[in-house]
């Protein structure tokens, strides 16, 4: 018996020794006058048990057999395990000519394992721990929109988190990854590792015996000894994202305030943007040390690092194709060993690849220069 069931025996009760009558007997019970008087009736016959259904704790008329629910079961075990209870109501109706209901199976596979609700099936995403110290894991993230409203075109803003203190390391409108990487290298040195999306700037989606499988950002990063891990789902990197969240909120507002109408007018504002922001709610690391690194390189190794390359093939006749163009390569003591072999084109990070404006002339002296110090540049 239920709590609700002893409460109205002991009602029927005090009722029926005349300590309290049948309207507010009815009345505590939360029945009628009516079917107050029909349980009183019962329970003088029956006593307590009598409130009780008598078909309680019976199986219901109704009720499908339990040899038909075990056949069910292995039509499904055996042909629909990874169907879901809708489709292998219909597969069984249709394939087996066993109708059942949808929401029957389902409690049949669920009560068998075969089938687990969406909210058993929900998975959560484990919090990761700040790194301990300042330069060991550095966030970075793309946004692109309106920056400045309607008063110049959609640009993008790279941002750069430091994991261990939350701190904006750097903001930079900048038309590519490279050029905001290398400003950031340049202020504050090389960080253990960089933590990215999986944007195709970051990782090759379907790499191929025909490429490398590294992109151009990272051979840079690679060249400089600095490490590339790239998140899963936007939750491991929430540091950015929610960074990301409030300047898509404040900056707009602000660069309004300000005046600010251009990229580079903009850049330069970000200097006091930065401050502001880390001064508000700092994070103190877990350790004091900072594994920022020296560049420890020249810059006009710096702009070799950085620079365009691709690798194109070197036929017999010393030929190769770059940017629909085919280059003659000059005979000397290298490329008398060159052909059948990989010629590595380099160019500008600052250049577009039609500079030259077709002139043939131009890239073929270019190239055999370079030849001469084992790399063809375009």
């Amino acid at each position: 018996m239920s709590e609700r069931d002893f409460q109205r025996i002991e009602v029927l009760a005090q009722v029926d020794d005349g300590r309290v009558s049948v309207d507010n007997g009815a009345n505590l019970s939360g029945v009628t006058g009516r079917q107050m008087f029909r349980l009183l009736k019962t329970y003088r016959f029956w006593g307590g048990a009598g409130i009780l259904h008598m078909a309680r704790g019976k199986a219901p008329n109704n009720q499908i057999h339990a040899a038909k629910r075990h056949l069910a079961l292995a039509l499904v075990k055996e042909n629909y395990e990874d169907f879901g209870p809708t489709l292998a109501a219909e597969m069984l109706a249709e394939h087996h000519g066993f109708r059942v209901m949808r929401e029957t199976l389902r409690k049949w596979m669920h009560a068998a394992g075969i089938w687990l609700s969406g909210k058993q099936r929900r998975t959560f995403q484990q919090p990761r721990l700040r790194r301990e110290c300042s330069g060991e894991l550095i966030q970075i993230d793309g946004s692109d929109q309106r920056w400045f409203a309607d008063r110049a075109d959609p640009c993008t803003l790279l941002v750069f988190i430091d994991d261990a203190t939350s701190m904006l390391m750097e903001l930079r409108f900048v038309p590519s990854e490279i050029e905001a990487l290398e400003n950031y290298l340049l202020k504050h040195g090389r960080p253990v590792a960089f933590y990215s999306d999986k944007h195709t700037v970051f990782r090759v989606a379907k790499p191929n015996q025909h490429m490398t499988g590294m992109t151009r950002f990272g051979r840079d990063l690679a060249e400089l000894h600095i490490e590339i891990l790239r998140a899963n789902n936007s939750q491991t990197k929430g540091r950015v994202e929610r960074a990301n969240r409030t300047l898509q909120d404040r900056l707009v507002k602000e660069l309004h305030l300000a005046g600010v109408s251009s990229v580079e007018d903009g850049n330069v504002l970000f200097q006091d943007i930065i401050k502001h922001y880390n001064a508000k709610s700092p994070k103190a690391p877990a350790r004091s040390d900072n594994l920022h690194r020296a560049l420890n390189i020249a810059p006009d190794r710096l702009s070799e690092v950085f620079c365009l390359r691709d690798k194109r093939h070197v036929t017999k006749d010393l030929m190769l194709r770059y940017d629909r163009k085919r280059i003659k390569l000059e005979v000397n003591d290298l490329t008398a060993i060159s052909p059948g072999h990989m010629s590595m084109s380099t160019s500008s990070r600052k250049t577009d690849r039609r500079s030259s404006n077709g002139n043939s002339n131009y890239l073929r002296s270019a190239t055999a220069t370079a030849c001469c110090a084992g790399v063809s540049v375009v």
